[in-house]
């Protein structure tokens, strides 16, 4: 990916500008702001849509369901091993679409900006915010900028919102995870959260820990489309990790979930900064990992589609859905233990999307 990222900056070099940092006038909505964009998101981002530059657009929703999702991203730093806040943001509003078991289509991208962010940092952001878009197949086709004083935000914030076509084949739905039903995860966790602690602490570790930020805009409609509806349900494991997922829905259903510990893959790396940090794995943030709740018999079937998927190498079986233990995710450990997993209570990390 970094090849890739090379690669687009050079090929997408900073325009010249007479100015070297974002002021309150880039937020005024007259020249400034013309200049900004005009040189930067309109030329960059440009689609049928975009290219309108309307306060809003206009797509053609007419066929099926649709999946419509909103989010803000305030990660500090902005930016981080393996990516920034501008695809992060891209990422994570395809993939909460992908949740709903749609393929996203369109986004809208509106950034408040903290006066003095330098320009450079901005243009780095929304070369990442192309390649995202370009990797999952989306289009910006809406947006806002304004800009706040100094002291009134933190470099920048980004909100979007996305919609995309549900699937023929979907039919997720929480009231549809059943006791038998197999628990997946598509990869090893804990690297998001972990990367972004890394630059918060000033830590360095033998191997370099980098986010896991993806999109899911190719794989799961390909699971969808193979094995539609025997995939009951699907969530991301981002803010609160694998286990606030757990146990979420466990006590939505009223439902237990017994996961094995030996099942979930963490990195070695990342295993010794959660040991070094006094945090646990299951609890830290990804952003490209989601958990899937299927029917028993293509559980292995959708292990295997996953792990031929560029970022899934190490999907596996975690767990399953028991009657016992109502409302509560037991944790069988590697020593042959029994421990109940909890929500996470409070804020482990803050600030990680």
């Amino acid at each position: 990916m970094s090849d890739h990222r090379s690669i687009l900056s050079a090929s997408c070099p900073m325009p010249k500008l007479d100015f070297e940092i974002i002021t309150m006038g880039h937020g005024s909505g007259g020249l400034l702001t013309h200049k900004l964009l005009d040189a930067g998101v309109f030329d960059l981002l440009s689609n049928e849509f975009l290219d309108k530059q309307h306060d809003g657009a206009i797509v053609d929703v007419s066929a099926g369901k649709m999946a419509f999702t909103t989010d803000s991203y305030v990660v500090s730093p902005i930016f981080f091993p393996g990516g920034n806040i501008g695809e992060l943001a891209i990422n994570g509003t395809v993939n909460d679409l992908c949740m709903c078991g749609a393929k996203a289509e369109f986004i809208s991208l509106s950034f408040i900006i903290e006066e003095g962010l330098p320009v450079k940092d901005f243009w780095e952001i929304l070369i990442h915010i192309k390649q995202a878009c370009d990797l999952a197949g989306v289009k910006v086709v809406t947006g806002d900028t304004k800009v706040v004083e100094r002291g009134k935000g933190d470099k920048i914030f980004i909100n979007t919102s996305g919609i995309g076509k549900v699937l023929p084949d979907a039919s997720i739905d929480l009231d549809r995870v059943k006791p038998g039903d197999k628990v997946i995860i598509s990869n090893d966790i804990a690297k998001h959260g972990i990367a972004i602690m890394s630059v918060r602490e000033g830590l360095e570790f033998e191997s370099d820990i980098v986010s896991d930020t993806c999109h899911f805009n190719a794989i799961v409609p390909e699971l969808i489309s193979r094995f539609g509806e025997d995939i009951h349900f699907l969530r991301d494991a981002t803010r609160g990790g694998l286990s606030t997922i757990l146990n979420e829905v466990a006590q939505s259903l009223n439902k237990g979930i017994t996961i094995h510990q030996k099942a979930i893959t963490v990195d070695e790396s990342v295993s010794g900064a959660c040991e070094l940090l006094g945090l646990d794995p299951l609890y830290v943030a990804n952003e490209g990992v989601f958990v899937a709740f299927v029917k028993n018999s293509i559980a292995d079937h959708v292990v295997d589609k996953i792990r031929a998927w560029k970022n899934g190498s190490h999907a596996a079986v975690i767990g399953e859905v028991t009657e016992r233990h109502p409302g509560q995710v037991v944790l069988h450990s590697e020593i042959g233990g029994r421990r109940v997993v909890n929500m996470l209570l409070g804020e482990q990390l803050p600030r990680i999307c």
